[in-house]
C-alpha cells in the first residue's frame, strides 16, 4: 500500500523490451536502500524491483500493465514519481493508494496562478470512475484534492512544492498521466449498484 506522497523522483536510465513486456533501468536517490523483491510507485504504478546495480534498479512491466497505464509512453530520460511501499509504522499522510492505476487521463490544461498551478485533466467516465469534490485523487501517483469535479473531468491546484518535487512539472496539456480514483468511492459506488 502507499500514499500518494512522493518521495523521489527517478530518471529512466535504459528501456528493453522483451517479447511484450518492458524492463525499464531507473536511477534514484534511495537506491542503494533498495532490496530485490521490494515494490515501489512508478507514476502510480505498483511494480517489483527485479535487479539492483549501483545506483540504477530494474522493473518489469507485463503487456496488462502496458496498455492499462501511460508506462508504455516513457522514454529514455524521462522523469518518474517514485513512493516505496508504507511502513506500518509510518505517517499516513495522503490517502490509501494501491498503486493499481484505474485508467488514463489527458492533461486539458495548466495554468499558473500566480503562486500555484491548476492543472485540469480529463477521463472517460464509461469506465465507471467518479471524482467528488474535495475529495482524493491519484495523478502520477501524488495524492491530490479534486476541484471542480464534473462527470468527465476534475482539476487540482499545486503548491509550488510539490511542483517542483514531482514530475508534474514536465506535464503539458496533451500528455497522457495515470490515474487511481479514491477506494473509498469505488466501494460506495459498488455498494449503491452504480458500477
Amino acid at each position: 500500500m502507499f500514499t500518494g506522497i512522493i518521495e523521489a523522483t527517478g530518471k529512466v536510465e535504459a528501456i528493453r523490451a522483451e517479447n511484450t513486456n518492458k524492463h525499464f533501468t531507473i536511477s534514484c536517490p534511495f537506491t542503494s536502500e533498495l532490496k530485490i523483491d521490494q515494490s515501489v510507485a512508478h507514476n502510480g504504478v505498483c511494480l517489483t524491483v527485479v535487479d539492483i546495480s549501483g545506483q540504477n534498479y530494474i522493473v518489469t512491466a507485463i503487456d496488462e500493465t502496458l496498455k492499462k497505464t501511460s508506462l508504455n509512453t516513457l522514454a529514455e530520460g524521462d522523469v518518474v514519481n517514485l513512493e516505496r511501499c508504507m511502513q506500518a509504522n509510518g505517517r499516513f499522510d495522503g490517502h490509501v493508494v494501491q498503486g493499481h492505476v484505474d485508467q488514463t487521463g489527458r492533461c486539458e490544461s495548466v495554468s499558473d496562478e500566480n503562486g500555484s498551478w491548476l492543472f485540469t485533466f480529463s477521463y472517460d467516465p464509461a469506465a465507471g470512475n467518479v471524482t467528488v469534490e474535495k475529495g482524493s485523487i491519484c495523478v502520477n501517483g501524488i495524492s491530490l484534492t479534486v476541484v471542480n469535479s464534473q462527470a468527465d473531468r476534475f482539476s487540482v491546484a499545486i503548491i509550488p512544492y510539490t511542483y517542483e518535487h514531482t514530475n508534474l512539472q514536465h506535464v503539458k496539456p496533451g500528455d497522457s498521466v495515470n490515474l487511481e480514483f479514491d477506494i473509498i468511492g469505488k466501494y460506495v459506488k459498488r455498494l449503491l449498484g452504480q458500477s
